[in-house]
C-alpha cells in the first residue's frame, strides 16, 4: 500500500505521538508498503528511507502545532496514498482527515491527546467544550477511529462518534528489562544519584504543565529516598527552582540505551499527569520491572493493576503519592513483589504483536471504503 502517516509531533520532539510513529514506520517497512511522512518537524527529509514533508507550525505550550497548508494538499496528491494514517489529528491532522473523505480515501484516525484536558491544565478551560466540539469534527470523516483504552473509547463515543476500535501501545521489553539494573551504566547513575545507597524515586516525561512534576516534592522528604527526574520541557527552569534544596537529581532528555539504563537505576517510578490517555513510560518502568504509583485517573488506570504492579492514588489529596511511594521504599520484600508483577504485566505486550493489530486496522478500513464505492456505484 502507499500509506501517508501525517503526525501532529514528530522527531526531534521525543513524547507518546512521536514514539508511536516511529515505530509504526518501522513496521510498514518492514511488511514492504510506501510511506509518505507529513509532519511538523522533522531531523531531515527522510526517516526509515520514506521521505519526509514538513509543515509550517507555531509553538504553543512547548508543542510546535502544525499549520495546515495548500502545499500539504499537493504533497499528498502526488504521493497518491491508499490509505490516509493521522496520528492525534489536530489542523493538521484534520487536514488530511477531510482530504481522504473528499477523494474516497479510507483514512484511520489515531486518538492519542486530551486536547481539552491540556487547555484547563494552560488555564484555558473556558476553550474545553468547544475543543471538544473540534475534536469530534475532527475525527468524525475518518473511516476507523483508535483509542488507547477504554476510557479514550468512552470519550470519543460520548462526543458522537460511533466508529471507534482500541488500540493500544507496545512496549520494547528487551531494551527496558530488569536485568539491566546490574549494568555499569546503571550502577554509575545510581552511585551518582544515591552516593549513599537511599532508594531513587523517578519520573520520565515533559517538563510540562500536564505532567504535575511538581507533586514528586510530596516524595522529597522520605527518609532514606532521592528523586530522578528524566526528560525536559518549557517547565524544566522553574521545577529546578521549586526542588532546590531537595535530593533531586536531573538529567535532561534521554533515548536508547541511556533511557533503560535510566530506569534500571530506580527503585520506584511515579507518574503525576491526569490528562493522560495512555502513559506509555509506565509500560516501559513495567518492564523495567518498577512498581508505578500514578492518579485513579486517565489512561493508567487500565495500566496499572492496583495493588499487584502499582498503586493507584486519590490525587486530590496531597500525600497520596508520599503514603504510598513510602511503603514500597520502606518494605523491599513489597517492593520485590510489584517489581516481579509490573515485569509479567507487559512481557507479552510486543510492539510487533500491536502493529499487526493496526495493520489489520488499516485492512478494515480499507474493505469499509470498499463497501461504500460499491453502494454508490
Amino acid at each position: 500500500m502507499r500509506i501517508a502517516l501525517v503526525t501532529e509531533s514528530f522527531l526531534p520532539s521525543l513524547n507518546g505521538v512521536t514514539n508511536s510513529v516511529v515505530r509504526v514506520t518501522e513496521t510498514l517497512k518492514a511488511a514492504g508498503h510506501e510511506v509518505l511522512i507529513v509532519a511538523p518537524t522533522s531531523e531531515s527529509d527522510r526517516h526509515q528511507g520514506f521521505p519526509v514533508v514538513t509543515s509550517p507550525f507555531v509553538p504553543l505550550g512547548g508543542f510546535p502545532v502544525a499549520i495546515p497548508t495548500p502545499a500539504i494538499t499537493q504533497t499528498l496528491d502526488q504521493f497518491r496514498p491508499d490509505l490516509i494514517h493521522a496520528a492525534a489529528p489536530f489542523w493538521l491532522g484534520g487536514q488530511s482527515i477531510a482530504y481522504a473523505a473528499k477523494r474516497g480515501i479510507p483514512s484511520v484516525a489515531v486518538y492519542q491527546t486530551d486536547v481539552a484536558g491540556y487547555m484547563e491544565r494552560y488555564g484555558l478551560e473556558f476553550a474545553g467544550p468547544l475543543l471538544e466540539v473540534i475534536t469530534a469534527a475532527i475525527h468524525k470523516p475518518a473511516t476507523l477511529n483508535l483509542a488507547p483504552t477504554l476510557d479514550g473509547k468512552d470519550f470519543l463515543h460520548s462526543i458522537g462518534l460511533d466508529k471507534v476500535e482500541l488500540w493500544g501501545r507496545g512496549v520494547d521489553s528487551a531494551l527496558f528489562h530488569p536485568r539491566r539494573r546490574e549494568s555499569s551504566a546503571a550502577r554509575a547513575l545510581r552511585e551518582q544519584v544515591a552516593p549513599r545507597g537511599e532508594r531513587i524515586v523517578g519520573y520520565v516525561g515533559r517538563l510540562a504543565p500536564e505532567k504535575q512534576v511538581g507533586r514528586l516534592l510530596e516524595v522529597c522528604g522520605l527518609p532514606n529516598t532521592r528523586v530522578l527526574i528524566v526528560g525536559d520541557g518549557p517547565d524544566r527552569a522553574e521545577l529546578e527552582d521549586r526542588f532546590h534544596g531537595c535530593p533531586v537529581t536531573f538529567t535532561g532528555r534521554l533515548s536508547g540505551e541511556d533511557l533503560a539504563d535510566a530506569y534500571a537505576a530506580m527503585d520506584v517510578f511515579v507518574h503525576c499527569g491526569t490528562e493522560e490517555t495512555f502513559g506509555q513510560t509506565i509500560q516501559e518502568a513495567h518492564a523495567s520491572g518498577l512498581p508505578v504509583v500514578a492518579p485513579a485517573k486517565g489512561g493508567q488506570r487500565h495500566l496499572i493493576r492496583d495493588g499487584v504492579d502499582g498503586y493507584l492514588v486519590d490525587h486530590t489529596r496531597w500525600g497520596s503519592f508520599r503514603d504510598k511511594v513510602g511503603d514500597l521504599v520502606q518494605d523491599e520484600s513489597l517492593r520485590r513483589k510489584l517489581s516481579l508483577d509490573a515485569r509479567r504485566a507487559v512481557v507479552g505486550k510486543t510492539w510487533e504483536k500491536n502493529n499487526a493489530a493496526l495493520l489489520d486496522y488499516y485492512d478494515r478500513a480499507l474493505s469499509e471504503a470498499r463497501s461504500v464505492d460499491s453502494l454508490a456505484a
